[in-house]
């Protein structure tokens, strides 16, 4: 059941200009570590995407997954862009402190 601790809309991506999976979850530290463990969606496992390279959280649901929608129709060109305007390496955010 989910917990509504970390509600947000992501991207992960197996490696720098890899491939980019985009998703919406209500609990964004669960939902990391089934992406870890491959548990996640399938074309993320498939594709090896793990790193939580982008995130933005919500107070609720409804945005998260209006945002996820939004992302999911944009040019690669323009995800990559939105993840180098606060990630430029394309660090883990999720091993750091209060992602």
């Amino acid at each position: 059941m989910a917990r509504y601790d970390f509600i947000a809309a992501y991207m992960l991506a197996n490696r720098r200009n890899g491939t980019i999976y985009v998703g919406s979850t209500s609990d964004l530290v669960q939902r990391m570590e089934q992406h870890k463990f491959g548990k996640g969606a399938a074309f993320a496992a498939e594709h090896g995407c793990d790193r939580l390279v982008w995130y933005q959280r919500y107070e609720s649901m409804e945005p998260a997954l209006a945002h996820e929608r939004r992302l999911k129709g944009w040019l690669r060109d323009w995800k990559i862009k939105l993840i180098e305007e606060r990630n430029p390496d394309w660090r883990d955010l999720s091993l750091e402190p209060l992602f």
